[in-house]
């Protein structure tokens, strides 16, 4: 009896050492090391001794703080902005229902996963010269990048807020209106302080993403702007600073650490105290709510729908003329002498690198997502928990062009030399990716009622038999939208593949600024129709996530 008890049991630790070793393994080789030996370049010599006057050199300099200083004040004003505008929308999208909303939900959550050349390209195609705001003297300028952050970052403050918002207990706004307190009162002074947890954890993450905006600041700022992204991928691929674009690195994860550690606090401090309902559903909109829905759908038609569409509009026109040339041009490797091969052909790159990231970030974040799950009795097996749901978050934390660059100084040399690879610019959107599985999984494994598995248990099945009957159900629908948003991020990521993609097989993203770059009549509308093209593919995949994730998926 007992040699049968650990016949039963083996197979089930071998897959629970495969389940975490597996993924550890991985993180440490593309992301632990990698970022390890960044930061590394920063305290140490080339002898391996301590040395910080490489901090001292670079932050000594007056450029290092001018670069910092404008990081800091463009994501905090795109930060309240995004947050702000998005507080209408979260009610009207949220809390009401009407004919049309669920349309509307989509085209707000479309920008999530529209690449950041895309956004780019479409902004510039209406504040360049010539455009339909051209007049407006806003190409170039800090203002052109703010309000392309708050184009991406919308759709985050909309979903954190009204996802909070769908489940307060809305009692204690009934009992303040029946005191007399106006609507305007109760929303002020009951509302919005119970709303705070979720400000915070928008604020948050939009900040996150604004500060390591890449693509976007790199096409709308020009060399007139630079933020420490860029300001890094300039040190190492025009100066190859190695040395300086470390220390910049060093202090742009000091500075996201401390915007996450404060939204951590901020949601902590409120949270604990909230009262949460789940059987709220929403209710027919009312002549009051007028305003808001007006707050909702001129953000939308001016922030949103306008640029798109703009971008459409000047994809169809060369030198002022009606033409379909731009697009025929994509599929011609002669069109233009800064591309060594045809847009259509990095498009075809772009997605057969998109599914190997999307497959690698699916069995790696599932692995993670089943395991960070489990509930171990023992303090000590909850703490390791614990620590490996954080250091899969990590990568959230840390930008793409931090990722890039490590992976540039790390991989390039023996037992791991992928120089050159294939294999190298799939693994580093992998490990973009896996965190969102990760988070798109974890609230549906964990909903599990634990009485379905011990019933499975009783009737005789064994610990991996449970798993694969009780939970893998429930887990194929959010790993589908787990998968959707890992390959829509994929597609268009710029910030590492920019570091690592080679000029005679560019992704699409990067084919897109090498066009945007250059001032040349054909080129800028390649540019164009390439940016429509990487539109398309991206948001029909956030349409299928929005069509089937209403539910599943929780920021």
């Amino acid at each position: 009896m007992g040699k049968q008890r650990v016949a039963d049991r083996l197979p089930l630790a071998v897959a629970g050492v495969l389940a975490v070793g597996l993924p550890v393994a991985f993180l440490t080789v593309f992301f632990l090391a990698p970022t390890a030996n960044l930061v590394g370049r920063g305290f140490f010599a080339g002898d391996g001794s301590l040395d910080l006057s490489g901090f001292v050199e670079i932050l000594g300099r007056p450029r290092t703080w001018r670069v910092v200083w404008q990081t800091l004040w463009m994501a905090g004003v795109a930060t309240f902005f995004s947050v702000a505008l998005s507080v209408p929308a979260a009610w009207i999208l949220y809390r009401t229902k009407f004919a049309g909303r669920a349309l509307l939900r989509g085209i707000v959550a479309v920008p999530f996963v529209l690449p950041s050349v895309v956004v780019g390209v479409a902004f510039r195609s209406l504040f360049v010269e010539g455009g339909p705001l051209g007049s407006w003297g806003l190409d170039g300028t800090h203002t052109a990048i703010i309000i392309g952050m708050v184009f991406f970052n919308y759709s985050i403050g909309v979903r954190t807020i009204g996802n909070m918002w769908v489940r307060l207990d809305p009692r204690t706004e009934e009992a303040a209106a029946a005191l007399g307190a106006s609507p305007a009162r109760v929303f002020f002074t009951v509302t919005l302080p119970r709303l705070m947890p979720a400000f915070a954890s928008a604020a948050a993450v939009i900040f996150l993403f604004c500060a390591t905006s890449f693509g976007l600041v790199l096409i709308l700022g020009g060399v007139r702007t630079q933020t420490v992204e860029t300001e890094i991928y300039f040190l190492t691929t025009a100066l190859l600073d190695l040395r300086s674009a470390s220390v910049l690195s060093v202090v742009q994860l000091a500075v996201i650490a401390l915007a996450l550690w404060l939204g951590s606090l901020a949601r902590g401090a409120g949270a604990s105290t909230q009262k949460m309902r789940t059987d709220l559903a929403p209710r027919p909109l009312r002549r009051a709510d007028l305003p808001a829905l007006a707050g909702t759908l001129i953000p939308v038609a001016v922030l949103l729908i306008a640029p798109m569409l703009a971008l459409l509009w000047r994809s169809l026109h060369r030198s002022g003329q009606f033409t379909l040339a731009n697009y025929a041009d994509l599929f011609n490797p002669g069109a233009t002498r800064f591309l060594q091969t045809s847009v259509m052909r990095s498009a075809l790159s772009s997605i057969e690198i998109a599914v190997i990231a999307t497959i690698t970030a699916a069995v790696i974040g599932t692995l993670v997502a089943v395991v960070i799950t489990r509930r171990p009795k023992s303090r000590v097996g909850r703490g390791s928990l614990r620590v490996l749901d954080t250091l899969f978050m990590l990568p959230l934390g840390v930008s793409a062009v931090t990722v890039g660059f490590g992976f540039l100084i790390t991989l390039n040399r023996p037992p791991l030399d992928l120089r050159g690879s294939f294999w190298l610019i799939p693994m580093a959107q992998a490990m973009v990716a896996i965190p969102i599985v990760v988070r798109v999984m974890m609230p549906v494994l964990a909903s599990i009622d634990p009485r379905q598995r011990e019933v499975a248990t009783v009737l005789g099945a064994s610990p991996l038999r449970t798993i694969f009957t009780v939970e893998a159900p429930y887990a194929l629908r959010s790993l589908a939208i787990g998968a959707a948003f890992a390959f829509s991020m994929s597609l268009g990521e710029f910030g590492a593949t920019s570091f690592l993609a080679r000029p005679a097989n560019p992704t699409l993203p990067v084919a897109i600024y090498r066009l945007i770059s250059t001032p040349g009549s054909v080129e800028q509308g390649m540019a164009l129709a390439a940016s429509v093209v990487l539109a398309a593919l991206a948001g029909s995949v956030m349409a299928f996530v929005e069509a089937r994730a209403d539910t599943a998926w929780k920021d």
